[in-house]
């Protein structure tokens, strides 16, 4: 059989490329803002214990000052996130998005070395006892707005990056990446939870823990030195020599025709944030808002209090939240694979509903006390639910629902939202979780009951409000959102 007979089907066969090459490699460095995204969330789960320990018990605070403390103490870095999204813009542009990036990098460094010693520069570890827990912070927040700028620009340069033929794939591995920092993360917790027991753990092991994101933080500085930035930005400079020079090395058949298209764009204007009306802008923040609304990050962060919860010693409860780690994983794949095929909406409405069993069941084994693996199956299901529908299908509709005049106003809005709601849950579930009356009626079980009604109403929301984006042009997409046409 000829080599035409076999068409495309013998490509992969053949070595890459150094055009592939390349691209895969800026692809892959991108993504480590991702994995760091993603790395953060979890690793912080494995020392909440012992930073309670050090910075709350002490303080002999009652009960619902302490919980409320513990909360902001763990998610303090989502307010530094709503800060870092709203100065990624400013970054993307005056520092370019690669220098945006090297500035994330260097923020999850010291972040990750100030959180592991906060009392650096004021005295040895463990000096300052409770009152560490203001540097403790200060690093938190420096964390949370590398975060912010992370979660903006790797995908921003990814899609810059990626010829249009492949920029939807390259793009949705930034949400593989952070489902694999955070599979890593409960795993690094676990390996170094078994270095030592419950009192060792409280004295050094948090340390490793927090301190170990160093080590992906100085690889994602290092690797960024070495890229080249964004044709795009290169051209918003007027640098189109270097634009020019980096379209060839990436898409050479095609690097004329997409300078040209790239110069003719140049000058287009935004318009305002709601000349296609409010609803757009409203529709996209409430998805965004939904996405956190439904407790995932508080399942992520609290993985091991919640086993512990249910019963399982530390070191059961870490292994516990890597098998989390792996269903997280498994079905992000899932939705990378249906997402085009499925439909949007089908797979969040099918998510929500999942997601709304699971913590239904969840919640009611912890009322009724019914420790188990009928539990940690509950977890899977509800997290399962997650990734392969709202994790990363928002994104996906984040980046398409909104006309190209308002896209980017609009999509920063969203992102900052959705932080403020990944805040407010991830603070109220300690609070929910710590209340005795509470915990008294329902044995842990309240915060999932709430988690469950709201998977409801997220699914409920996608079936009235949101359109069906799979297969329709930017255009068509557009069009959707004008006045008298219907939204679905």
């Amino acid at each position: 059989m000829s080599d035409a007979a076999l068409g495309p089907r013998a490509l992969p066969l053949e070595p890459p490329d150094p055009t592939t090459r390349l691209l895969a490699r800026l692809t892959a460095i991108a993504t480590l803002g991702g994995f760091l995204f993603g790395y953060d969330t979890a690793v912080i789960s494995g020392a909440i214990t012992a930073l309670d320990a050090n910075f709350i018990t002490p303080r002999h605070l009652d009960e619902i000052a302490a919980s409320s403390l513990s909360g902001w103490m763990i998610s303090c870095a989502l307010l530094g996130c709503v800060i870092g999204a709203a100065c990624a813009g400013w970054a993307a542009t005056r520092l370019g998005r690669r220098g945006g990036l090297i500035l994330a990098a260097g923020l999850f460094l010291v972040s990750a070395i100030g959180t592991a010693f906060p009392e650096i520069g004021m005295g040895h570890p463990g000096a300052m006892g409770p009152g560490a827990l203001t540097p403790f912070v200060i690093y938190r927040i420096l964390c949370g707005i590398a975060i912010g700028i992370a979660s903006m620009l790797s995908p921003l340069y990814i899609a810059e990056i990626a010829p249009s033929a492949v920029r939807g794939r390259l793009v949705s591995f930034n949400q593989l990446s952070i489902v694999v920092g955070i599979l890593v993360a409960f795993f690094a917790n676990f390996v170094i939870a078994r270095l030592g027991d419950a009192a060792w753990l409280n004295d050094i092991g948090w340390r490793m823990m927090l301190g170990s994101e160093a080590i992906p933080a100085l690889l994602f500085l290092l690797l960024l030195i070495g890229v080249p930035d964004t044709p795009r930005w290169y051209m918003m400079r007027g640098h189109i020599d270097k634009a020019r020079d980096v379209l060839r090395r990436l898409e050479p058949r095609t690097a004329e025709a997409t300078l040209r298209d790239m110069q003719e764009t140049r000058t287009e204007r935004a318009e305002p944030l709601f000349a296609y009306g409010a609803t757009v802008v409203v529709v996209g923040i409430t998805l965004s808002v939904f996405q956190q609304a439904v407790g995932i990050n508080a399942v992520l962060y609290y993985a091991p209090l919640i086993f512990k919860n249910l019963g399982a010693s530390t070191d059961n409860a870490l292994l516990q939240t890597v098998v989390v780690g792996l269903a997280n994983l498994i079905f992000t794949f899932v939705a990378i694979a249906t997402v085009d095929k499925v439909g949007r909406r089908a797979l969040l409405i099918a998510g929500g509903g999942v997601m709304a069993v699971a913590m239904f069941a969840l919640g009611t084994l912890f009322a009724q006390q019914a420790v188990g693996l009928w539990a940690l199956l509950a977890v899977v299901v509800y997290i399962a639910g997650f990734a392969f529908s709202w994790g990363p299908v928002t994104w996906v509709l984040l980046s398409e629902m909104f006309p190209n005049g308002v896209k980017a106003h609009a999509m920063a809005i969203a992102v900052a939202a959705q932080w403020i709601a990944n805040f407010i849950v991830t603070w109220s579930f300690k609070v929910m979780d710590g209340n005795s009356t509470l915990n008294n009626l329902f044995h842990h079980g309240f915060a999932y009951w709430v988690y469950a009604a709201l998977s409801v109403a997220a699914a409920g929301f996608v079936w009235q409000w949101v359109p069906e984006t799979t297969g329709k042009s930017l255009e068509a997409i557009e069009a959707l959102w004008k006045p008298g046409a219907r939204a679905r």
